[in-house]
């Protein structure tokens, strides 16, 4: 009957005061506790949302404007939420860090996690390198690049370096955030 139509559930109503870093997308502003060089908070937009992938990981990086700067925030959430922050803007060489290319190629030959380098008066563990596919908002198709990671020893901070096809090798420091300090706000 024409009548009996019943109207159509609608899905749970999405808490806005409590989203979390998982749930930020394009268009929401976050806010990032405390995370500015003088202890301010970084506050974007999201204006790029990539996802990568590594093998059968897979991670997404939020990324927008604060002070001028691009500032990156990735997610890693498989076991357990990881979350890691670039807000310096910077790029540096690997001859800034005193690496030749050869000497991430025997890295990446060895896999050793004993392996580091000395970089800014610390010690840079190795922890990993592979290839690495990140996808655009909206892309089939994605590029791919070779990095490599390494963790500051005894610090909060990952040094990332990564290759992309007839570019020159950029590097750049992350820093581990705990997600609770991020505060997402649900954009139009």
């Amino acid at each position: 009957m024409f009548f009996d139509h019943k109207p159509a559930r609608a899905g749970p109503q999405e808490d806005l005061a409590n989203l979390r870093i998982t749930d930020a997308r394009l268009g929401d502003t976050l806010s990032v506790s405390g995370a500015a060089p003088d202890f301010s908070d970084i506050d974007f937009t999201v204006d790029r949302y990539n996802q990568y992938e590594a093998g059968t990981r897979r991670w997404k990086e939020l990324s927008g404007s604060w002070r001028d700067l691009r500032v990156y925030v990735e997610v890693h959430s498989e076991d357990t939420i990881e979350v890691l922050g670039n807000f310096d803007g910077r790029n540096l060489t690997l001859d800034e860090l005193g690496l030749s290319e050869d000497d991430l190629a025997q890295m990446d030959e060895r896999q050793n996690p004993a392996d580091f380098f000395d970089y800014d008066n610390k010690f840079w563990l190795y922890r990993f390198s592979r290839e690495v596919g990140v996808f655009g908002t909206g892309a089939t198709t994605g590029r791919g690049f070779y990095a490599w990671q390494f963790q500051e020893q005894g610090g909060k901070r990952f040094l990332s370096v990564r290759k992309f096809e007839g570019q020159p090798f950029a590097a750049s420091i992350w820093v581990k955030i705990e997600p609770s300090d991020i505060t997402v706000f649900r954009g139009a």
